[in-house]
């Protein structure tokens, strides 16, 4: 979604103002004109990757990020021996921290070939203060560190690393890193620019951060408390983007259902939601992610009267064990969290519920997994992300005894996977002879005559068609089943 802030009648020799976002469309001109120097000098326009390492939150961040570059002047590249390349990086497991590490010795390389190369580090692997010291002191070669509180002034830090050069290129004081790093803010700055990755759909941030402090999780210890955006900056949002022709958006926050409770008037979700549904334009309302906590009988009954909500909730479990979900600081019991499926299916049978769960926390007895393998059999997901658990240091968990043999987890996590794509596959089967209305999202990536896309309960379709259907609904009869996706054909003329 482009701004309508036109950069070259922005004075940039003014001193720069003081309120958001002017702030930052005044130093993204200040950038395009660098971008201008450098075009001149080199007879082409300066490539910019970002980098995308995390969750749909750091996704929509990024189209942020691209947004920004963008206007500035920069070509998006793909490829990361660019001038400009910026990890949005995620932090949730320790092994995400390792692959950052490795690719920066690549980006060395790189950098040593194009002395102008810029890299960048942002996202939440760098609200830790020891990540923030190992880059500074072992890849002095990053040129700009900011985290998840502040990426709003990325255009203000680009310039500053922008304009630390001199005329041939070469930074003016070595080996200084720009390192902006904020422990929190309740700052949250609307109006600036994205490029999104679909023109047909759209992630819209409804709230940043999170209050729960489950025991294994690292998340609101780098994105900071809860903080609702005003219903009235997302609705304009989502109503600019259907004047841009998204038919799909998908609703954001780490904890969506307890949307609205911070701001000075609260609004529930599910109100929320009922104001999205009336945007002309919008045909699908998908969110994520829900904490089964906080998941209201309102929001359920908004959910079945809905014409434009998909079928498709993703309920995070983690555990079937009541006493291992105390431990997880998750808040609610086995029974509890049956309870609140049964009365999603009592109210939308066609729902489709999807599920996280991690093995092998500690103190996890065989008792308490076979408790998780019944809550699997009861609730029958659709299907299910199944994690192994690893410590992440920062977090209370990581200090807990009783830690589990990784053999015993091993045998643990296979068990429940097998569990899971089991009843996943026969309950993908019950579509088969139906015909679905499918949002084209691209084309099929092994067979060009194909296209896929996806039902309201985000089951992929795969079926004969071309290029000219993406971005639109189309309704197409399930001809089979083949596990986890379903092969199609158009009914009458699409």
């Amino acid at each position: 979604m482009c701004n309508e802030i036109d950069l070259d009648k922005i004075d940039i020799n003014a001193e720069p103002p003081a309120e958001e976002p002017a702030r930052q469309y005044y130093f993204m001109a200040r950038c395009r004109e660098w971008v201008r120097s450098f075009e001149r000098k080199n007879n082409r326009s300066p490539q910019a990757c970002v980098v995308n390492m995390g969750c749909q939150m750091n996704a929509r961040d990024s189209e942020k990020l691209r947004g920004i570059l963008e206007q500035a002047g920069y070509q998006e590249s793909v490829s990361e021996d660019a001038d400009f390349v910026i990890y949005n990086t995620c932090t949730v497991r320790e092994n995400a921290n390792n692959k950052v590490y490795g690719r920066l010795g690549v980006l060395n390389g790189y950098q040593k070939k194009n002395p102008r190369m810029k890299i960048a580090l942002c996202g939440c692997m760098m609200q830790e203060q020891a990540v923030v010291e190992k880059i500074r002191h072992s890849y002095p070669f990053v040129n700009l560190i900011f985290g998840t509180h502040n990426i709003y002034k990325f255009a203000e830090l680009l310039c500053t690393v922008l304009e630390m050069e001199d005329s041939e290129g070469v930074r003016k004081r070595e080996n200084r890193m720009v390192i902006d790093i904020w422990n929190d803010t309740d700052r949250i700055v609307e109006a600036l620019p994205a490029q999104r990755k679909y023109s047909f759909k759209s992630g819209v941030n409804i709230m940043f951060g999170c209050n729960n402090f489950c025991s294994y999780c690292i998340v609101p210890y780098v994105r900071g408390r809860e903080r609702s955006r005003a219903p009235e900056e997302i609705l304009k949002e989502i109503e600019a983007l259907a004047r841009d022709g998204v038919k799909e958006i998908m609703l954001l926050g780490q904890n969506v259902n307890s949307y609205g409770k911070n701001l000075e008037t609260p609004v529930t979700f599910a109100q929320l939601l009922k104001e999205v549904e009336k945007t002309e334009g919008i045909e699908r309302i998908r969110f994520m992610t829900s904490h089964p906590k906080d998941l209201s009988d309102e929001l359920i009954e908004v959910m079945r009267q809905s014409s434009k909500i998909c079928r498709h909730l993703h309920l995070p479990l983690q555990s079937g064990s009541t006493d291992i979900l105390k431990k997880m600081n998750r808040r609610y019991t086995k029974e509890q969290y049956l309870s609140l499926v049964d009365k999603l299916r009592q109210a939308m049978p066609d729902i489709a519920v999807t599920t996280d769960i991690i093995v092998g926390f500690p103190g996890e007895t065989e008792a308490d997994f076979e408790e998780t393998m019944d809550v699997v059999r009861k609730v029958q997901y659709d299907s299910a992300f199944t994690f192994i658990y690893s410590k992440r240091t920062g977090t209370p968990a990581a200090s807990m005894g009783e830690q589990v043999p990784e053999e015993i987890v091993k045998r643990r996590f296979d068990r429940l996977l097998k569990e899971v794509q089991e009843i996943a596959a026969k309950k993908a089967m019950r579509y088969t002879g139906s015909v679905q209305k499918v949002l084209v999202e691209s084309r099929n990536e092994q067979d060009e005559n194909l296209v896929t896309g996806r039902m309201s309960n985000n089951s992929v379709v795969h079926f004969p068609g071309t290029e000219e259907m993406i971005g639109k609904m189309i309704d197409v009869s399930l001809k089979e089943c083949r596990g986890f996706y379903y092969i199609g054909e158009v009914c009458g003329n699409g």
